[in-house]
């Protein structure tokens, strides 16, 4: 977990990792890689005072810069289909749509998302 502060206020937090849920295996990603080598966003979040702030683009790229010091080969994400702002942002950072799946998490139910893939 990550938190983007200032002046000891949390304005954003993001969490990523090595775990994917299950959905991701029928993705037809855009290389193969082991588990270690692919970093999963699981949470980008912005206080709504900073929205359109540039604060989660500056979350983005430390998610990219900390997955090249990990040695990664690709960053993937879920995002809930129809979640505008996200798409823009992740295609803006270069990362690709792949696929729409509905996928189960706790607290949406079934739902679809997107996935994204970024190779680096």
């Amino acid at each position: 977990l990550y938190l983007g502060k200032e002046n000891g206020r949390i304005i954003s937090a993001m969490a990523f990792n090595h775990e994917c849920t299950d959905g991701y295996e029928q993705v037809d990603w855009q290389i193969n890689a082991e588990k270690s080598e692919v970093v999963v966003i699981h949470m980008l979040a912005v206080h709504p005072s900073y929205l359109r702030s540039g604060i989660a683009g500056i979350m983005v790229r430390f998610a990219i810069e900390q997955a090249g010091l990990q040695r990664g080969r690709a960053i993937r994400l879920d995002v809930l289909k129809g979640n505008i702002p996200a798409n823009r942002l992740y295609e803006r950072a270069g990362f690709k749509k792949l696929d729409t799946l509905t996928m189960y998490y706790p607290d949406t139910g079934y739902t679809d998302f997107e996935l994204y893939e970024l190779v680096l």
